[in-house]
Formats: C-alpha cells, structure tokens, sequence
C-alpha cells in the first residue's frame, strides 16, 4: 500500500535522525538537505539507499543531485512507490 507523503516525510526523518542524529522535527519538507540539514554526500547515499529499503523504491544515481530538499525527496519516493 503506498504511504501519503506525510508517512514518508515522518520515515525519511527517522532515516535522517539515524544516520545524523538530526531531531526529526527539523526534517521538514521546504529544508534543504545540504544547505539547512548539512548533509554531506556520504551521509546523503547513506539515507537514499535506507530509503530504498524502507519505501520499497529505486532512487537512481543521477536523481539524487535532483533531491535537494526533503520536499523532493519526499515527492519523488511517492510517486514512484510500488
């Protein structure tokens, strides 16, 4: 069952919050993953690739650099769930 874009926003927060002990109520949907989050790249591959576990989806290479808010992020997962 596809999850609503707030299921995976609060899901991507707890990957963020494991991999960078960010408090997930900063994970918010307008934050920028480098800029407000400062999310290194290794730290970045680290949660897309826990992400594809978690929300059942392939995020390819060349998407990511796309992925520059938690908003893309969080559309891009929705709309190719499952």
């Amino acid at each position: 069952m596809a999850q609503s874009e707030q299921e995976i926003l609060a899901g991507l927060a707890e990957i963020v919050n494991e991999e960078t002990g960010l408090d997930p109520a900063e994970v918010q949907s307008d934050k920028s993953f480098t800029d407000d989050l400062d999310i290194d790249s290794l730290s970045m591959m680290t949660i897309v690739v826990n992400a594809e576990e978690k929300f059942g989806v392939r995020i390819p290479d060349d998407e990511v650099k796309n992925l520059t808010t938690v908003g893309d992020a969080v559309s891009f997962i929705a709309n190719n769930q499952g």
